[in-house]
């Protein structure tokens, strides 16, 4: 049963065909959101960086590629830059690591997801997507362990479905969603004023 406080971050993490669902999911984000996301995808070191370019295009909401020492934004969508971890010194700042590779990967999804839930705890919400390795189960346990919220995409959705497979086997997990049903899922999460 889900039981959540006020989400303060929500952070997506994805690797071999997750591209698409990220795509979608924050094309229908236009409303302003009371938290910030922050997107961990597995990229080549090397790799052209069309990610954050591509997103501002079809967001309304702004689109940072973080650098150290950025500080988080609500409303705000945060891309995580190829080739580094991204760890959070508090609430309000993400520092960049380049310490070696986790599961074959710089960035980790692991390495973000158990950062994160050292300091967001209940507050974090946690979303692992389409990929090829098990990066990011071991950290969705770690949430989930401080109390936060773990989805994870149905595996039968997923373009690779293997990251989500080993999810499902390992987590004991709130919600699978679909690449249809993330964005709507999310925004249930905003806090409204009263």
């Amino acid at each position: 049963m889900e039981t959540h406080t006020d989400t303060e971050l929500v952070i997506i993490g994805g690797s071999a065909g997750s591209l698409q669902v990220i795509i979608e999911t924050i094309k229908n984000l236009n409303i302003n959101l009371s938290f910030p996301i922050l997107i961990v995808t597995h990229r080549k070191a090397q790799s052209a960086n069309i990610l954050p370019s591509l997103l501002k295009q079809i967001s309304s909401l702004d689109v940072i590629e973080v650098e150290d020492k950025t500080e988080l934004l609500n409303n705000t969508i945060y891309i995580v830059p190829a080739d580094y971890h991204v760890l959070f010194e508090d609430k309000n700042i993400m520092s960049l690591d380049s310490s070696e590779k986790m599961n074959y990967s710089r960035p980790s999804i692991d390495v973000t997801f158990k950062s994160a839930a050292e300091i967001f705890r209940e507050h974090l919400v946690g979303v692992l997507l389409s990929g090829a390795n098990s990066d990011g189960v071991e950290g969705l346990e770690y949430i989930k362990k401080n109390n936060g919220l773990v989805w994870i995409q149905d595996p039968e959705t997923a373009e690779v479905d293997y990251m989500p497979r080993q999810a499902i086997e390992k987590v004991a997990y709130d919600f699978l969603i679909t690449p249809e049903s993330l964005a709507g899922k999310i925004l249930q999460l905003i806090k409204y004023k009263d």
